[in-house]
């Protein structure tokens, strides 16, 4: 398919975290495949995430088609970009068709993201996943490549003010090892391992992070586990819960 929009969409989103000095460090690349289709399975801390997650796939020169909600594609000057860029609308009320156009995708060799937690965490730890990673890539046949992003909350997040000019922040991302799910295995049990090995990347990329809060109103973007003032995995299930305005 012809790709006359995505291309430049990715060179404006470099030109400009790189004008803002946003650091990023991009590792783990030999992991996504060079050709053939796969599944990038991310974690979601923010509302670009879906840039980021993205722009970890470039050093193998692939462009990711994102599943995303339909609402986003309704929208006047979002989905003319979103269908351009062929990413996959997703309509809750009729999930098969693209479930089934996912597939299809990555059996034609395409690149295929997903957030698993469906949902941003506001915990900024790993939420408990769904299964369709996993189960369209043993659909396909292809692997899933667990990605992990660090700092994007920083810049827009839930329950947080856009930043989104704000300068010198490190964003960090990792691909780790690949998933290779077939028919036979058991999704839900897969799933597991896929959470537990985002979870794990996601402890080594705030480990290493180089930032630290300024001051104590700044703790907010880090995990209550690391001293930050997030909502614990506890708290924010109640919140998603509740659908609380903290967004």
């Amino acid at each position: 398919m012809a790709e006359i929009v995505y291309p430049p969409v990715v060179l404006a989103a470099k030109t400009m975290f790189r004008v803002l000095d946003n650091r990023l460090r991009v590792t783990g690349t030999e992991h996504v495949p060079r050709t053939g289709g796969a599944v990038i399975a991310c974690n979601h801390i923010g509302y670009l995430d879906f840039i980021f997650c993205g722009l970890g796939a470039q050093p193998a020169k692939r462009l990711v088609r994102f599943m995303a909600k339909k609402e986003i594609f309704d929208n006047r000057i979002a989905g003319p970009l979103m269908r351009g860029m062929h990413h996959i609308s997703v309509d809750r009320a009729a999930g098969k068709a693209s479930y089934d156009e996912a597939v299809d995708r990555l059996r034609s060799g395409e690149v295929v993201g997903v957030f698993p937690e469906a949902t941003i965490s506001r915990s900024f730890t790993i939420k408990p996943i769904k299964s369709g990673a996993i189960r369209m890539a043993a659909d396909a046949g292809v692997p899933v490549v667990p990605m992990a992003l660090w700092g994007t909350q920083r810049l827009w997040t839930k329950g947080r003010p856009k930043e989104l000019t704000k300068r010198h922040v490190p964003i960090h991302i990792h691909a780790g090892e690949p998933l290779r799910p077939t028919p036979d295995d058991d999704p839900d049990a897969l799933s597991g391992d896929l959470r537990a090995r985002l979870q794990s990347t996601l402890d080594k990329l705030q480990a290493d992070y180089p930032d630290h809060p300024a001051g104590e109103d700044d703790r907010w973007w880090l995990p209550a586990h690391l001293g930050g003032t997030a909502p614990t995995p506890e708290e924010a299930a109640e919140l998603d819960a509740k659908g609380s305005n903290r967004d």
